[in-house]
């Protein structure tokens, strides 16, 4: 067990995401540099709303980056995500092979799905212990205190993916993923949705199809145990064994996020995204296993 309770917002605190097109001068600079570090095609929407507090942003991306450019932070990523997708394997997933095939979906049509699924299979792991050590930092806790460690030699392997992320936005969307769009929102019960679902509603007919089949795995009472064991296992890793290098200070974290707003108010905001995030890996890992494993290239 760990020591941060996983927590549900009683209230939806207000978040004001900077979109990627809207960055400019610095902060595109880090965004960029936030991208490469994490090996990622897209800014996660937690960053993008941490990046809505300038200071505090500054303090967090100059601290942080020590860590996430290290073996030990791009190690963990993958043992996190091993560990998800083993507790995903109690749902039994259906493959959605069979339903693709009759609607018409060719061999290559499930493999493009296939790298974007992956894209965030491996992506969102990042982010999760980004918010995870966000609020720990916030809340007043503490991390491991073991030092940097070297930095990775090398990159995750990735899958190559589209350039950039085909996103169907809502506006582009028509009445039936409109519909999966509502229905997202309303089970998960968030005021968005991801830039994951957006993405594979590129795809509206699969996209419908793997909504059915995870929707009902959300609402089994497997689903909470799972997404507090993948909470715990993460809390885990940032307070214990992620290293703590002495840029990353917490006060002076606290008083930045103070100098741009209520700093309760940045509280809730990385509450918010600590607590999403293990579903949405759940989420992604229940997404993958309809399809099976990645072809290889």
């Amino acid at each position: 067990m760990s020591d941060l309770v996983r927590l549900r917002p009683d209230r939806l605190p207000a978040i004001h995401p900077v979109p990627e097109y809207l960055a400019s001068g610095q902060l595109h600079t880090w965004y960029e540099e936030m991208k490469h570090a994490l090996d990622v095609p897209w800014m996660g929407v937690v960053t993008m709303a941490l990046a809505h507090y300038p200071n505090f942003f500054r303090e967090l991306w100059r601290g942080l980056r020590p860590i996430v450019e290290s073996e030990s932070f791009v190690a963990a990523c993958g043992s996190l995500r091993i560990f998800t997708e083993q507790q995903v394997d109690a749902f039994q997933v259906p493959s959605l092979l069979p339903a693709l095939a009759r609607t018409g979906y060719a061999g290559r049509e499930i493999d493009a799905i296939r790298n974007v699924v992956e894209i965030f299979s491996r992506g969102n792991f990042p982010y999760l212990l980004i918010a995870t050590l966000v609020r720990v930092l916030l809340e007043g806790g503490r991390l491991s205190g073991h030092p940097p460690g070297p930095a990775a030699s090398r990159h995750r392997d990735a899958t190559p993916s589209p350039a950039p992320l085909v996103l169907m936005e809502a506006h582009h969307a028509d009445a039936p993923t409109r519909a999966v769009f509502a229905d997202i929102k309303a089970t998960l019960g968030l005021p968005f949705v991801n830039t994951d679902y957006r993405a594979f509603a590129r795809w509206p007919s699969y996209f419908a199809q793997a909504w059915a089949g995870l929707k009902p795995c959300v609402a089994s009472e497997r689903y909470e145990p799972v997404c507090r064991s993948v909470h715990d296992r993460a809390t885990i890793i940032v307070t214990r064994e992620l290293p703590d290098p002495s840029s990353l200070d917490a006060a002076v974290l606290r008083e930045a996020a103070a100098a741009d707003a209520d700093r309760g108010d940045v509280t809730s905001v990385a509450r918010l995204f600590q607590w999403l995030l293990p579903g949405l890996v759940t989420n992604v890992a229940i997404l993958r296993a309809q399809l099976g494993p990645v072809c290889d290239a």
